[in-house]
Order: C-alpha cells, then structure tokens, then sequence
C-alpha cells in the first residue's frame, strides 16, 4: 500500500512519499499554499500519479494535545483537498517532526539556507515513518 503524507504550513505543503509496501517514507517536494485550487491539484496529481491509497496528515497539536490555531488552519486545507481526492485521508500527531527533521538535515551537513527548503518534506517524511511504524508494530522514536 503506498502512502502520501502532507507536513500542511501556512506558506509551505511538504510532501513525502512511502513506497509501493508502505515500508520506507521519503520526501518527495514542497507545494506552496496559495489560495484557490492549486496545491489540491498537484496533490491530487501525485496520488494518482502514484497510485496512492492514504494520505496521512500530520496534524500540528499543541504540546498537551489539543488543537490551535494551526490544527484548525490544517483541517479547513483538508476540507478543501477532500472535494479534489478520493482516497482516505487520516491525521496523524506531528508534534517534533520539524525539530526532527531538522536534525536530520543537520547530521547530513545540509547548508543552513538549503536546510530551510527542505525540512518541510523531510518533516512530512518523518510523519509518514512514525505513521508507517506504527502501523506495522515496529520502531518508534
């Protein structure tokens, strides 16, 4: 089963990718929120695209668990994605996926400006591996 995780910001969409088993998340690109239709579409070309069959979404919960300004920014893009996608969409807790990739890009020596670009489709990576895990009962960090 391949998956598709969506790391939803205000400016940025970052999006990673399983492979066909639903083992192994990778980042695959960042979609720029803009109002009206357009990032609905590209997601929805990378699910069909891909043979999709979930998108996860990695729903930024404030630190006791409840939701913010941000998670209510996030559901109102899902409701707008859901009229462009006919395949489930899930919300999975995000909270240390930034930090998270940042690191990652820090351990593999990324330049600070480089960096910037790409930790929003690592972090969506690394929501889909926790998510991934999870579902197959194995690593958790």
């Amino acid at each position: 089963m391949r998956y598709l995780a969506l790391d939803v910001g205000d400016e940025r969409i970052g999006v990673a990718i399983s492979d066909g088993h639903g083992f192994i998340a990778r980042p695959l690109e960042i979609i720029a929120r803009r109002s009206g239709p357009s990032s609905f579409m590209r997601v929805a070309e990378i699910v069909a695209g891909n043979g999709v069959e979930t998108i996860v979404v990695g729903m930024p919960l404030l630190a006791h668990g409840e939701e913010g300004k941000q998670a209510q920014s996030c559901r109102a893009y899902v409701r707008g994605l859901r009229d462009h996608v006919q395949v489930p969409i899930v919300f999975y807790d995000e909270r240390g996926s930034s930090r998270r990739a940042t690191e990652i890009l820090v351990e593999n020596d990324s330049r600070r400006k480089r960096r910037r670009k790409a930790t929003d489709a690592v972090a969506a990576a690394v929501i889909l591996q926790h998510f991934l895990d999870e579902q197959s009962g194995g690593p958790q960090a």
